[in-house]
């Protein structure tokens, strides 16, 4: 049985807003990135609001693809910032007790000893309430960062897998009581919990243990983003929770129905993931108001900050397509980046407009979000975030920000109270602790011996 409670996420960037790009130029927008305050007050203010989870995404290289140079990114402002997650993260653990603390890193160019550490720490520091995702990453600009060759889809996941056999092996490598500072006896912690192991595969090999004893969440919640039909697979195998990038309810719900029956065909109950679609919302006391935030959102939309966004995620630049004529199949054959978003953009472009669908109809399909794009006043955007999730479209939504902190100040102040008189959130929100148990997902650790 699913639980009647959805989950909330608030999609964040160490930098100016993902999502809306150059919203940095909105009116609203706190620019203060570079500083430890903003990561706090927001994350303090999500806790009070009742969102689960704060999340950031990231990259490891400004966005190059487009144009073969940085500077469109530089001077537009295109995620050509982005800090230290787990520094921020870190930072927001001491001044929060309950929301979940969630950060991206890569298994291409991270390496997992220094993964499972970082992360077990973080989840002792923080009562049990990190969150890892998990991403392969996609673009040459990353791989010439580390100095290392850039790997295909196919070996990025390859890699992936032996990342995460070795980073929970770490993880279970200290027995759950292996800790005993027994004075009495002399006895720090029990040698028989505490095991190498002796790893070694065709990208990665570790000896361990760890030298951090298990943390409370025993596993740290994993999370993960994978479109393609192997990130699905993959999904199935690892993450506790799942962010989808759809455009409307009919293709969330076959996302989250095929996404469950690989949860099953893995082994795992079909309750052991809680599923995600990122959604924009814009809110007002009245749908006048909640229209005129949304025009001036979109008056700040720019086509070329689009190109450069679709290029970071194809790796593939698309200022060699011409703008008006039909976008076509083959399109995907030079994308080596993030295939399943793309496809999901042309879908999207094709729906609004016609199988004949151009670039730049494909940039002003994706400005619009879709159907995804929940604008209106509390109880109307309570009413679609109600429909998707009785319709079995997810278990909860990653909500995305048109401004930072306008949207998600907004969403605490109107949207949350409505979703409590309807019984979707809860009424106390006092809970702090442990994550994983908080929000009924299963206990990952197996044994200690493999």
């Amino acid at each position: 049985m699913r639980n009647d409670h959805m989950i909330f996420t608030a999609f964040m960037s160490a930098s100016t807003t993902k999502t809306s790009l150059g919203a940095w130029t909105h009116k609203s927008t706190d620019r203060g990135i570079l500083t430890a305050d903003y990561y706090i007050t927001l994350a303090k203010m999500l806790e009070r609001g009742g969102f689960d989870l704060l999340f950031f995404d990231d990259r490891l290289a400004m966005p190059a693809a487009y144009r073969g140079s940085i500077e469109p990114a530089v001077q537009r402002g295109s995620r050509a910032v982005k800090l230290d997650i787990l520094t921020i993260l870190g930072a927001i653990s001491t001044h929060t007790s309950r929301i979940g603390l969630g950060g991206t890193y890569s298994t291409t160019y991270g390496m997992p000893y220094h993964v499972a550490r970082a992360f077990s720490t973080l989840d002792h520091l923080s009562g049990g309430r990190a969150v890892w995702n998990i991403v392969t990453s996609l673009n040459e600009d990353e791989a010439a960062n580390f100095g290392v060759d850039y790997l295909n889809p196919a070996e990025r996941y390859d890699r992936a897998e032996e990342f995460l056999d070795i980073v929970t092996r770490l993880w279970e490598s200290w027995g759950k009581d292996a800790l005993k500072f027994d004075r009495d006896s002399g006895i720090f912690a029990d040698p028989e919990q505490v095991h190498e192991i002796d790893y070694t595969g065709k990208f990665l090999s570790s000896r361990g243990p760890l030298t951090v004893p298990q943390s409370p969440q025993g596993w740290p919640t994993l999370l993960q983003a994978g479109q393609s039909d192997r990130g699905r697979d993959f999904a199935a195998k690892w993450a506790d929770l799942v962010f989808t990038s759809t455009h409307d309810s009919a293709t969330a719900i076959t996302q989250y129905r095929d996404q469950k029956e690989r949860l099953v065909a893995a082994g795992r109950p079909a309750s052991s993931m809680k599923i995600m679609p990122a959604i924009l919302t814009i809110v007002g006391e009245t749908e006048e108001i909640a229209r005129e935030k949304e025009a001036y959102f979109d008056s700040l939309f720019e086509p070329e900050e689009q190109l450069v966004f679709l290029s970071e995620q194809a790796n593939f630049d698309f200022s060699k397509l011409p703008m008006d004529e039909p976008l076509t199949d083959d399109l995907l054959e030079s994308v080596s980046g993030t295939r399943g978003s793309v496809e999901g953009y042309i879908r999207g472009a094709r729906k609004k407009f016609g199988e004949d669908a151009t670039l730049r109809q494909l940039i002003a399909a994706r400005s619009k979000q879709g159907d995804a794009r929940f604008v209106g006043t509390p109880g109307q955007v309570a009413d679609k975030l109600e429909e998707w999730f009785l319709n079995e479209a997810c278990d909860g939504f990653a909500i995305m920000p048109a401004d930072v902190p306008g949207t998600w100040e907004d969403f605490v102040r109107l949207v949350m109270p409505e979703l409590r008189r309807r019984g979707r959130v809860p009424e106390d929100i006092s809970d702090g602790g442990n994550f994983r148990k908080r929000l009924g997902l299963e206990d990952r650790v197996q044994s200690l011996v493999h």
